[in-house]
C-alpha cells in the first residue's frame, strides 16, 4: 500500500486532511467521520496506510497537506508508536504554524495530558522510539514536542462513558463546517487587502477577552467594504465560540422584513432551520436570551438604517465577552447615532495597486508590456482608484484586442458603467428630496470649489439647511472637504450624479434640471429649445474659440 499512497496521491484542494493510526480507527471512527464530512460535501484526504519505522513522508503527501485547509488529529492508542504519523504530525504543525490553519485534535480513549506530557502508552512509545534512534535523538524532540503543542490546542476528548460515537462525529462535522465556511478565498487577487485588514485587526483586538466591541467599515460604493470585512471576519472567526456574517442587510431588511434577518441570525449561529419570529421585539428579546453567553463575531454588511442595528446589535450586553461586532456602510453618521465610535475609513487604492488590480483583471497576470501603460492610465485615470470600476473595467478589457481598447476606454470616460453606477447610485436613492438636489448641484457645477463659496451661492436657495444638507452628503461618503476647505467628490460619483441628470431627458438637453457642457447649452441655445420651469442651473466655460464665434458682433 505505501507504494500507492507515494506514487498516486490525487493532489486536489482538501477541506480537510484527516491524521491517524489506520490500524486503531481506519475501519471505525475515522472511516464514520470521513463518510459524514463526505456526505455534507466536505472534500476530505483520508490515507488507507501504516508504513514502518523508518519510512518517510513523501513528497506528493506533504502536497497533500499544504493543499488542506483544516486538520483533523485522531490521537488513539497507537498513533504515538507509528514514526509516520509523528512524522506527519510535525509536517502539519509546521505548515498550519506557518499559514494559520486549525488544526483539530481528536483524543479518541486516550487522555489528553498523556499525550501532553508524553506518559501512559505514549511515554511507553516515545522510549521505544529513543531506543531504535538514539543517535537521531533530534527527530524524538520534534516528536515530543509536536506531541505538545497539539494537546495544548482546543480539541475533542472522547472516552468510555462518554456517549455514542455518532454524536461526537457529529459536533466535529458541524465545527470543521464553521471553520471551513471561513476558510475560502475572499477574492482572486487580494490587492492592497493586507495592510487594510492589519489595521481593521488592530481595530478589533479579537484575542482579548475584555467587553464587547463594535468596529464600524466606512466608505463610498464600491470601494471595498464588503471584501475587506469578509477577509477580516474569515481571518478572526477562529477566535471565537461562533461567527455569523449576514451580507446584503440593507436589501434584504427591504425585501424581507427585521423579523426575517433575525431568524438568518439565529439560524446561521444555531444550526437550527425552524427558528420562527413573530415581531422584532420577539426576535431581540431571543437574541439577548441565546447569544448572552456566546463569544461571537458578527458582521452586519451593508447596514443603512438604525433600526437594522437596533433589531440585531441593540446594545453589547446583547453578546458574551469578547464578542465583536463589524458594521460596515457608507454612512458615518449611522454609526455615529448607534454609538459606534471604532470607525475604519477604508481609502482607495495607490495608484501602485490600482495598477496591479486592472492588470489581473485585464491579463490574469501583474506583467504587462510596455507598451500598453499609457492605455492602462487611462483606466486608472478614469477608475480613481476604486476597487469595483478596477475589476469591472479590467473584467471588460480581457481578452479584446489592443484595436479594442481605445474605443472601450473612450466609452467608460463618456458614460459610467452601468454597474458601477447602479453601486453608487444606492447612496444617492438614500438621501432626501433636499440632499439630492444639493448633491446634484455639486455634481454637476461645484466640485472642488470652497465650502464657503458653495454655502455663499446655494445658500440663497437652501437657506440655513444647506450646512445640514451638505453634512449629510459627507456623512454618507458622497462628498469630502479636503484640508483646504474644498468640497470633493469622486470623480466616479461625480459622473453617476451627472448621469441621473442626462436620464431626466437623454434627446432634449433643455428638459434636463442642469446644463453643465459647453456642447448641449450651445445646442439648447442655438434651438431655441430651453424650458425656463425645467433648467435650474447651468455653467459655462468659455474657450478664446467659443467667445470668437459666439459673443462677437
Amino acid at each position: 500500500m505505501s507504494k500507492a499512497v507515494s506514487e498516486s496521491i490525487d493532489i486536489r484542494a482538501y477541506d480537510v486532511f484527516l491524521s491517524f493510526r489506520g490500524e486503531d480507527t481506519r475501519r471505525s471512527f475515522t472511516g464514520n467521520l470521513y463518510n459524514y464530512l463526505e456526505k455534507r460535501g466536505i472534500h476530505t484526504f483520508i490515507g488507507d496506510y501504516d508504513f514502518e519505522s523508518g519510512e518517510e513522508i513523501k513528497a506528493s503527501l506533504s502536497e497533500a497537506i499544504e493543499h488542506s485547509r483544516v486538520f483533523v488529529i485522531v490521537f488513539s492508542e497507537n498513533y504515538a508508536s507509528s514514526s509516520w504519523c509523528l512524522d506527519e504530525l510535525v509536517r502539519i504543525l509546521d505548515f498550519t504554524e506557518d499559514n494559520h490553519r486549525p488544526v483539530i485534535p481528536v483524543f479518541y480513549y486516550v487522555d489528553p495530558s498523556d499525550v501532553r506530557h508524553q506518559k501512559g502508552i505514549y511515554g511507553e512509545a516515545l522510549a521505544m522510539h529513543e531506543r531504535r534512534l538514539n543517535h537521531e535523538s533530534y527527530k524524538v524532540m520534534k516528536w515530543r514536542n509536536a506531541l505538545r503543542q497539539a494537546a495544548t490546542l482546543s480539541g475533542w476528548p472522547f472516552k468510555h462513558g462518554d456517549g455514542y460515537e455518532y454524536e461526537l462525529i457529529e459536533k466535529i462535522v458541524e465545527d470543521i463546517s464553521n471553520k471551513i465556511k471561513i476558510s475560502r478565498p475572499v477574492v482572486d487577487r487580494p490587492v492592497g487587502l493586507e495592510y487594510r485588514m492589519l489595521e481593521v485587526n488592530w481595530l478589533l483586538d479579537a484575542t482579548s477577552l475584555a467587553g464587547v466591541h463594535v468596529i464600524g467599515i466606512c466608505g463610498m460604493g464600491g470601494i471595498g467594504k464588503t471584501t475587506l470585512a469578509r477577509a477580516v471576519y474569515h481571518s478572526a472567526a477562529g477566535h471565537f465560540d461562533t461567527s455569523c456574517f449576514l451580507g446584503n442587510v440593507r436589501e434584504n431588511a427591504m425585501k424581507h422584513g427585521l423579523v426575517h434577518l433575525q431568524q438568518t441570525l439565529l439560524a446561521e449561529i444555531f444550526r437550527e432551520n425552524n427558528i420562527r419570529l413573530t415581531s422584532v421585539e420577539q426576535g431581540i428579546s431571543l437574541i439577548k436570551k441565546r447569544l448572552h453567553r456566546k463569544r461571537l463575531l458578527l458582521v452586519l454588511d451593508d447596514v443603512r438604517e438604525l433600526d437594522d442595528l437596533r433589531a440585531l446589535v441593540g446594545s453589547p450586553d446583547w453578546f458574551g465577552p469578547g464578542s465583536r461586532v463589524i458594521i460596515t456602510t457608507r454612512d458615518r453618521q449611522l454609526l455615529k447615532s448607534h454609538g459606534v465610535d471604532k470607525v475604519y475609513e477604508v481609502e482607495v487604492l495607490t495608484n501602485g495597486e490600482a495598477l496591479e488590480l486592472l492588470c489581473w483583471k485585464a491579463f490574469r497576470t501583474v506583467r504587462v508590456h510596455p507598451d500598453l501603460i499609457n492605455k492602462l492610465n487611462r483606466a486608472i485615470t478614469f477608475a480613481s482608484g476604486i476597487p469595483l470600476a478596477l475589476e469591472l473595467i479590467g473584467s471588460s478589457l480581457y481578452g479584446r484586442g489592443i484595436e479594442e481598447w481605445e474605443s472601450t476606454l473612450d466609452q467608460y470616460e463618456k458614460n459610467p458603467h452601468r454597474d458601477i453606477h447602479m453601486a453608487l447610485k444606492i447612496s444617492f436613492d438614500a438621501l432626501g428630496y433636499l440632499e439630492k438636489e444639493v448633491f446634484l448641484d455639486i455634481a454637476c457645477f461645484f466640485n472642488g470649489f470652497e465650502l464657503a463659496e458653495i454655502e455663499h451661492i446655494l445658500g440663497a436657495h437652501h437657506g440655513c439647511c444647506l450646512k445640514i444638507h451638505i453634512g449629510a452628503l459627507v456623512e454618507k461618503s458622497l462628498i469630502m472637504i479636503d484640508e483646504h476647505g474644498r468640497v470633493q467628490m469622486h470623480d466616479l460619483i461625480q459622473q453617476m450624479g451627472r448621469e441621473i441628470v442626462r436620464q431626466e431627458s437623454q434627446e432634449h438637453p433643455g428638459k434636463r434640471s442642469r446644463l453643465w457642457a459647453t456642447e448641449d447649452i450651445v445646442r439648447v441655445l442655438e434651438d431655441n429649445t430651453v424650458s425656463k420651469t425645467e433648467i435650474n442651473g447651468l455653467i459655462l466655460i468659455f474657450s478664446i474659440d467659443f467667445f470668437y464665434h459666439y459673443c462677437t458682433c
